[in-house]
């Protein structure tokens, strides 16, 4: 059984309250009973995280190097402007998938720059919270097929 982290950076925790016409309405809490819910399905054991901070989202790619095979990570706003978690993702030598809600390169100018995209195995947004079932069924398919 693979072992996946799902990593959400700052102000994820409120999704369903800010910005439904970029994010939605599905709250933090119901996205996470749908990943767990996929996740049982196939056969996976999922921690679902959120931190509204840089050094410990760095602290829990570092902890996953030991206990995760893969990382799907939506880093928020911290994407375009964590060097500190590039360098963690960069070091985890396991699959990484970006993930965003949103469609990051069809907003501002600022978020169309992304700092980890060239340190993961690949990348979802702009597909809403479905994106996050497309990344667990990917991250499974990445690790069966041994693809890094």
């Amino acid at each position: 059984m693979n072992n996946i982290l799902i990593i959400n950076g700052p102000n994820l925790n409120l999704l369903g309250e800010r910005e439904q016409s970029q994010y939605g309405s599905v709250t933090f809490n119901e996205l996470k009973e749908m990943c767990q819910k996929k996740s049982k399905e196939l056969n996976i054991n999922l921690d679902f995280q959120q931190s509204n901070l840089e050094g410990e989202i760095v602290n829990m790619i570092q902890e996953a190097r030991n206990n995760n095979d893969g990382i799907i990570i939506n880093a928020a706003g911290f994407t375009h402007t964590s060097v500190s978690i590039r360098d963690a993702l960069s070091i985890f030598k396991k699959p990484k998938i970006e993930l965003h809600i949103s469609n990051i390169y069809n907003r501002e100018e600022f978020r169309k720059k992304s700092l980890i995209s060239d340190v993961v195995s690949g990348i979802i947004c702009g597909l809403g919270t479905n994106g996050y079932i497309l990344a667990i069924n990917a991250m499974q398919e990445l690790l069966k097929n041994g693809n890094r």
